[in-house]
């Protein structure tokens, strides 16, 4: 539906947007994530309309939108600070774009009552902004956007403002009104827990380039890059070369750990000789106070360095012998009080060849 095609956007001697390519398919719930400055809100005032390409087209469904003026694409942008006009009810702040194109007052009432009853607020229509929550400007926000289906919604961190618990709610609302709706969106936030938990499938950008695009599951287990690895939540990242290749493994020398056997990822360009990352998840560390050795399994002994209990899971970090710290989780599952390795304790961490993920440096 929309295709992106070579973009790039230039500031004076800044690089905004380096050749972007991307295609996002009707329906889809579309992340762009990166860090501050990777060019992930540049490239959505570009679809917006807002700024202009220095290069390249945007397509949608097919034709080159460039030349066409914001107001005029069938799109719309809800940003972090709502943008609701406060001296307007709710009402009519949602039936202002239905009034920008002549609807008759019948048609603005209806499409109005159907707008609060998809964000469940449909008592709502008679307060001021000021009169309601983070969260009930941001669904009003959304009402107004969607009052006329648009082809495409475009969110700019739209969450940002929210606490934690409320956050999570609208992220839940979110995916429901996408799916039932079934316009796509366009999201764009620096928080990868947010795009791993909305999105269909997630760009991580990276100084105004793609890194990789692919669905959040994939994103996680499948980092095609340190950079990517290393962005996607938490990841132990062990620098290495490849010294040997045998079936579907292969042989890594660890610096200063030594050889560990690991799965060979089945698109890898891996060759022996290659400088290379094992990327590894602390969910994937077995940590005890005596780990059985298994030969598929590689193991090494540590002592607790520090820990962070945050509820369901404690993170430990690990000081390996030669002085490397290996970040570990531990599940609080067991029954009654939590029992924890405290800093100073002797303990052994361990992983299965398969656990890691193989990048090329």
């Amino acid at each position: 539906m929309l295709e992106i095609k070579e973009v790039s956007r230039y500031f004076d001697n800044f690089t905004a947007l380096d050749k972007v390519s991307l295609n996002i398919a009707a329906g889809e719930f579309f992340t762009l994530l990166g860090p501050s400055g990777c060019g992930k809100t540049t490239l959505l005032r570009l679809i917006a309309g807002f700024d202009q390409p220095d290069n390249g087209d945007i397509l949608l469904d097919g034709k080159s939108i460039i030349a066409t003026p914001p107001e005029r694409r069938p799109l719309h942008t809800i940003f972090q600070n709502y943008a609701l006009f406060p001296h307007m009810t709710v009402t009519e702040n949602i039936a202002f774009p239905l009034r920008m194109v002549g609807c008759t007052q019948a048609e603005i009432n209806r499409r109005v009552a159907e707008a609060l009853e998809d964000v469940s607020l449909p008592d709502k229509g008679n307060h001021y902004p000021d009169a309601l929550s983070g969260g009930q400007k941001q669904r009003i926000a959304i009402a107004r956007a969607l009052v006329n289906r648009p082809r495409l919604l475009l969110l700019d961190e739209p969450l940002s403002a929210l606490d934690a618990k409320l956050r999570e709610q609208m992220q839940l609302e979110l995916i429901k009104l996408q799916k039932e709706i079934g316009i796509t969106f366009v999201y764009v936030t620096h928080d990868q827990g947010e795009a791993l938990a909305l999105s269909h499938r997630v760009a991580v950008m990276n100084r105004g380039t793609i890194a990789q695009v692919d669905e959040p599951s994939r994103l996680y287990g499948f980092p095609n890059s340190r950079f990517v690895a290393d962005f996607i939540g938490q990841c132990n990242l062990l620098s290495g070369k490849v010294t040997q290749l045998q079936d579907n493994r292969a042989q890594v020398e660890l610096e200063g750990l030594g050889p560990v056997q690991t799965a060979i990822p089945a698109d890898s360009t891996i060759a022996v000789g290659r400088n290379c990352t094992l990327t590894l998840r602390p969910e994937k560390i077995h940590i005890s106070s005596r780990v059985s050795h298994d030969e598929v399994e590689a193991h090494f002994k540590g002592i607790v360095h520090d820990m962070l209990y945050l509820g369901d899971v404690t993170v430990y970090k690990v000081e390996l012998a030669n002085g490397m710290l290996l970040e570990a989780l531990l599940a609080n599952s067991s029954p009654g009080r939590a029992r924890f390795f405290e800093i100073g304790d002797q303990v052994e961490v361990a992983w299965h060849y398969d656990a890691g993920h193989l990048v090329m440096d």
